[in-house]
């Protein structure tokens, strides 16, 4: 999306049209296998689906409202700590001492990976404080629900998350279809991107979830986080954005917090 310069309500939509087609079947059969039903899976759905379209909405309008230096770091920090929090309070998990260490140890590396961006000028740094903290929120409310659906409510990973994705398609529609000529615009230019992002995006999920059913979120939720890693490098070496040694730095930090995660 960065390479290409694409974004947009539109282009989200589009990508999650791809998403709900490309996983159709997969999710189709994993709820017909496990003979789910589907007055317990609609809800579930549903819930997801609309968490996760306030926080794509809310993002770009924190980006918008926001300087990304700001915003990104503090959501990306405050969701997978709140996350941890929250499974301990909500879903009663206890993760040891050094867990729960490593957890801190990703927060924080996060937050120097994402401060390496430029400074935030002083009129736009309390919008991006209040958005990134809301974004956070938001990415800890839609975990953790995702997380108790796919253990304590034992839905199936592929059914839920298409179920999710099917409800942004539908939710986000009234709102894309407002500009139909950016729509047809977007798919001339942008249609590779478009399928990369509505297939790799659920993945992502999918696969999350599916280590969500294997460790516990107060684990997960912060060694996910490893992306911003993976991010942060990529700015500096294929964008050649600013402070490399910084980004090493948080980048290091996060990794000793996942090996922290690992012996925990």
């Amino acid at each position: 999306m960065k390479r290409v310069g694409a974004s947009g309500t539109q282009f989200l939509w589009l990508s999650f049209i791809v998403g709900a087609a490309v996983f159709a079947p997969f999710g189709i059969w994993s709820l017909l296998h496990e003979g789910i039903d589907p007055v317990r899976w609609m809800p579930l759905a549903a819930v997801s689906g609309l968490l996760q379209v306030g926080y794509f909405l809310l993002l770009q309008r924190g980006y918008r409202l926001g300087d990304v230096s700001v915003v990104y770091p503090l959501a990306r920090g405050t969701g997978p700590l709140l996350s941890v929090i929250f499974a301990i309070v909500l879903l009663g998990e206890r993760p040891g001492l050094i867990a729960l260490a490593g957890a801190v140890v990703v927060v924080a590396g996060v937050v120097v990976i994402g401060m390496a961006g430029n400074r935030a000028s002083r009129g736009t740094a309390r919008a991006g404080i209040l958005y990134g903290l809301a974004i956070g929120v938001l990415i800890a409310a839609y975990t953790l629900w995702d997380s108790a659906a796919v253990t304590v409510w034992a839905m199936p990973v592929l059914g839920l998350y298409w179920g999710s994705v099917l409800v942004q398609s539908i939710v986000l529609a009234p709102v894309a279809l407002r500009d139909r000529p950016l729509i047809l615009s977007t798919v001339r230019s942008h249609w590779l991107a478009v399928i990369l992002v509505g297939v790799l995006s659920p993945l992502a999920y999918i696969l999350i979830l599916l280590a969500i059913q294997q460790a516990p979120v107060s684990i997960i939720a912060p060694a996910r986080e490893v992306s911003v890693v993976l991010v942060g490098l990529a700015g500096w070496l294929i964008f050649r954005e600013p402070h490399p040694v910084q980004r090493l730095i948080g980048a290091g930090i996060v990794l000793a917090g996942v090996g922290l995660l690992a012996a925990g």
